[in-house]
């Protein structure tokens, strides 16, 4: 089923920085939504993608940055590499409670600082920190968590409000489990 919120009716004011989230039910639902983005000429940069997909009969071997860009091995090596060839910045978190994360994008900044700052937040979860510091509200935040939990790939686009309008009709052929704007 797919819907799109739109948190704030104004968003269509061209400066107003808008994030648009997507839910994906796999990893090659998710690839493909990238590819859209990147055939569009969307600016990579600005786009993350967060996902678990890390079951496994073999452990994971490692991974490494080269500058700004990450490998992994195992189960989804192969899709995680092909996105750390097209997305800045790239890390491997244990998050407690959602367990390992990987994380394509600028989203890898928000996520180190909410790691970074988790004694002054008092208890505030790191996931709730990073997202919450994009302008995601909380709500939508433990429903992004809830699809994390259940291997779901969020794909993060953020920008100004005339940058980010194109993403949704792009998104929306690439048929998202769910995908809402937040202004």
């Amino acid at each position: 089923m797919n819907h799109i919120t739109n948190q704030n009716p104004e968003s269509t004011m061209m400066g107003q920085p808008t994030t648009i989230v997507a839910v994906y039910p796999t990893h090659t639902a998710a690839e493909a939504a990238v590819h859209e983005l990147k055939q569009s000429g969307f600016d990579l940069r600005k786009l993350s993608i967060i996902g678990r997909d890390y079951h496994t009969e073999e452990h994971v071997l490692g991974y490494y940055n080269v500058g700004d860009r990450m490998k992994a091995w195992g189960k989804a090596g192969a899709f995680w590499g092909a996105l750390w060839g097209l997305l800045f910045g790239s890390a491997y978190f244990w998050i407690p409670g959602l367990g390992p994360l990987l994380v394509a994008g600028p989203l890898v900044k928000m996520i180190v600082a909410a790691l970074e700052g988790a004694v002054i937040a008092g208890g505030l979860g790191v996931m709730v920190g990073a997202l919450s510091g994009i302008g995601i509200p909380e709500d939508s935040i433990l429903r992004y968590e809830t699809a994390l939990r259940a291997d779901k790939f969020l794909l993060i686009a953020q920008g100004a409000a005339y940058e980010t309008a194109p993403v949704q009709d792009i998104l929306h052929r690439t048929s998202p489990e769910t995908m809402e704007q937040h202004d």
